[in-house]
């Protein structure tokens, strides 16, 4: 795999890469979304890196892309690994192309074919990178009131 370094965001290199893959790799896929573009949405950094999603007429996924050479974890073609977000831990698959060079994609959505809209797809992007990155927050445990019995795991049993 080619290993590039992006020192400026990816977007461009990302939609050039997915066009061309529809074009020569899914032209005549039946699962297209004809309302769909490719669309590379809010690349940031991240951890030194490029985190951002790309939206296409056939898939939705989660894209990291080299900013660095520090702490960038190669994986090799169709390689998984797991990377920890806020929310949770996330397997990505290793892959290149020649406009983007190495990347590590985290398929989100596909077929798409539950979108009307371009509008609709990137509003979903956006959603999912920001909960990608928001902690969870656990919801409050509920105290019983006084006089009902506790719902704990070794009560709940007991009553069984």
């Amino acid at each position: 795999m080619s290993f590039r370094i992006h020192q400026a965001s990816p977007a461009d290199a990302v939609e050039q890469a997915f066009f061309r893959i529809q074009r020569e790799q899914m032209a005549d896929v039946p699962i297209l979304n004809p309302a769909l573009n490719v669309e590379a949405v809010d690349f940031q950094r991240w951890q030194g890196h490029w985190l951002g999603v790309v939206v296409t007429p056939w898939c939705m996924s989660l894209l990291l892309v080299p900013g660095t050479a520090e702490n960038w974890v190669s994986t090799g073609d169709n390689q998984r690994r797991f990377v920890k977000f806020p929310a949770g831990n996330f397997a990505f698959l290793g892959s290149a192309e020649g406009e983007l060079g190495e990347y590590q994609s985290c398929p989100l959505i596909s077929p798409m074919g539950q979108f009307a809209t371009q509008y609709e797809a990137t509003m979903t992007a956006r959603a999912s990178l920001i909960a990608l990155l928001t902690q969870p927050q656990s919801a409050p445990v509920a105290k019983p009131a006084k006089g009902e019995p506790s719902q704990s795991r070794r009560r709940f049993l007991a009553l069984r």
